[in-house]
């Protein structure tokens, strides 16, 4: 399992404005966050990378959608 979030440090809106939006939405219903299947996650995350502005941001915050792997704190996401 992996949790997919949006990470608001990444600065660029170009992204979400060339279709990450209604991607994001498609997965995650609006929500913040989202827990999915390993295997649904990376599919996701390579279609989201094909979308313009994908890797816009900083070293610290390079794309608009961070993946890390689920802990205990995340189970009300599921």
């Amino acid at each position: 399992m992996r949790k997919l979030q949006i990470d608001h440090e990444f600065p660029s809106r170009t992204w979400w404005r060339s279709g990450g939006q209604a991607l994001w939405d498609a997965i995650s219903d609006g929500a913040g966050g989202v827990v999915v299947e390993d295997d649904l996650a990376a599919s996701w995350l390579e279609q989201a990378s094909r979308l313009p502005g994908w890797s816009d941001g900083h070293e610290y915050a390079p794309h608009p959608i961070a993946c890390l792997p689920v802990g205990a704190d995340d189970a009300d996401l599921e």
